[in-house]
């Protein structure tokens, strides 16, 4: 559809821009009253700065300075001018300031998602030491199963989430997967449990017992781990919860396999690192590719894989 060009359109089209530069020119020459000393802040020669309120004046179509044996005065539309400009220039420099914060991390926001168990100790642990690092950075935490918090990034809801894998999150395209850390699953048995005193367990040794398993993605990981140990779990109870995992094997209901980062350290269960293949999760975060991305997911991801490593030794 074709628009026609009004009159006044065209005019306004036809007026210059007024250059930013020149402004703080004019502001310099305002606040000091002569070319010489506005030249001597800005490290201009006084020629300059006189060829460049002249430019100014082109732009603003009037007359901004008048020039006397006494120095510099500031005409009406000069005074007009100057206000504005005071007004202009002390936006761009609160912007500048707002935006150095930003790169300092000293202000801006990260919004976080994270899979329910990672609530367990890793993020926690991560919001502690990045809120004592970064205290200007507003921190918008929200609980995501992988498959929400991968897609709350391509939507632009959320800067950061955190996943485990496998999972159900398919193609990845147009982000990006960094792993923080390689999650062990230890067993997890009653603490009256005839294996209990063991320093590390053997799947093999458990294939007789009853199973309280994940479900989902992380029930695979479980399967598999026992699969290469010879036999296929009897699995008398099922939750997407490892605290309830860990509350039923504390009442005898069978044992587990459950990550280290989400053990709660009851004193009613054991849990025993895996001897052999040592079976585990991978954690990673997804964002969106370096550049779009805020400084504040970096070093979100920085904290994170402190983190992990503090917490798994």
């Amino acid at each position: 559809m074709l628009h026609a060009v009004t009159e006044g359109e065209a005019a306004a089209s036809a007026v210059p821009a007024l250059d930013v530069r020149r402004l703080r020119v004019l502001r310099a020459v305002a606040e000091h009253g002569s070319f010489a000393a506005a030249a001597a802040e800005l490290q201009y020669t006084p020629s300059a700065i006189s060829q460049q309120v002249a430019a100014l004046e082109r732009e603003a179509g009037a007359v901004l300075v008048e020039r006397g044996p006494r120095g510099a005065r500031l005409t009406q539309a000069g005074l007009v001018l100057d206000r504005h400009a005071a007004i202009v220039l002390g936006q761009l420099a609160a912007a500048r300031a707002e935006l150095d914060d930003l790169a300092r991390l000293r202000a801006g926001v990260l919004r976080l998602a994270a899979f329910e168990s990672g609530w367990s100790s890793l993020v926690p642990a991560a919001v502690s030491a990045y809120r004592e690092r970064h205290p200007g950075v507003e921190l918008q935490l929200a609980e995501h199963d992988p498959v929400a918090g991968v897609a709350a990034v391509r939507a632009g809801a959320t800067d950061l989430a955190l996943v485990f894998e496998p999972n159900a999150v398919g193609e990845l395209e147009g982000l990006q997967r960094t792993v923080v850390c390689e999650d062990p699953l230890w067993a997890v048995l009653p603490a009256g449990h005839r294996l209990a005193s063991r320093a590390v367990v053997r799947l093999a040794d458990l294939a007789g017992e009853p199973w309280v398993a994940p479900t989902a993605f992380c029930a695979q990981v479980v399967r598999r781990a026992c699969a290469a140990a010879g036999f296929d779990p009897d699995v008398v109870f099922s939750s997407g919860d490892y605290g309830a995992i860990q509350g039923f094997v504390a009442a005898g209901a069978g044992v587990a396999l459950v990550p280290r980062l989400a053990l709660t350290g009851s004193d009613r269960i054991v849990a025993r690192p895996v001897e052999g293949g040592r079976p585990s999760r991978t954690i990673a975060t997804i964002t969106v590719p370096e550049g779009p991305r805020p400084a504040t997911a970096d070093a979100m991801l920085a904290v994170l894989r402190e983190a992990a490593d503090a917490l798994l030794g």
